[in-house]
């Protein structure tokens, strides 16, 4: 009797707990308006989005990186001449899950924005310029440092695994830089000057998903 009063006590609190977790959301305006412009399934991929959020708020950082690294790296590689009809388009991360496919930074945006709305440390997350060795190409990855000091993790959409940057023999670095500093290097496009048209201020984080407490 004991034993089933300490249990029942436990399973209260639990419940308790869960109840008044905070969850993200995303408004059905923003749904509506995502199913008109990409389509049903785009819908379903952001609320998929959403679903893997609430579940990877509860783990650790290292646990956070791996949810987010899996769930974009089920996405379809797209050239962007394939995708925009353009020779370069870095991609929002609304327009990534609504085309569902796109490119190496595509990938780094949509990791970025979504591990630090689950409360990673913007100043521990770089951007990674590398060459691609294996065929030769320039490429981009997400680097995690969990301190300054720290080796960083390497969060790749060709190798689906994250690994230390010492293990990744198949990428030489070139040039890294902060995600608050996003759009000054899409601006340079890592060298390449733009035209001023171009160079407008650009809501790459479009895609508003709310966290807010369960009534």
């Amino acid at each position: 009797m004991k034993k089933r009063f300490v249990l029942g006590i436990l399973a209260a609190a639990t419940a308790v707990a869960l109840f008044s977790t905070s969850q993200f959301i995303i408004e059905g305006q923003l749904l509506e308006k995502i199913e008109k412009e990409y389509g049903f399934f785009a819908k379903n991929r952001v609320l998929a989005l959403v679903g893997m959020m609430n579940k990877a708020q509860e783990l650790d950082e290292r646990g956070k990186l791996e949810a987010v690294n899996d769930f974009f790296n089920k996405t379809p590689y797209g050239l962007d001449k394939d995708v925009w009809g353009v020779s370069d388009y870095w991609a929002t991360r609304l327009e990534f899950i609504g085309k569902d496919k796109g490119d190496c930074e595509d990938f780094v945006i949509a990791k970025y924005f979504t591990l630090v709305e689950l409360g990673v440390d913007p100043s521990k997350l770089f951007m990674g310029y590398v060459k691609y060795v294996p065929l030769n190409i320039a490429h981009m990855i997400l680097l995690y440092y969990e301190t300054p000091r720290s080796e960083p993790l390497v969060l790749d959409n060709y190798n689906r695994k994250i690994f230390p940057a010492s293990a990744r023999k198949d990428l030489i670095p070139v040039y890294s830089f902060s995600g608050s500093a996003l759009l000054d290097a899409k601006n340079v496009q890592l060298g390449k000057m733009l035209p001023a048209s171009t160079r407008q201020k650009r809501a790459w984080d479009e895609l508003k998903i709310i966290k807010k407490d369960r009534p």
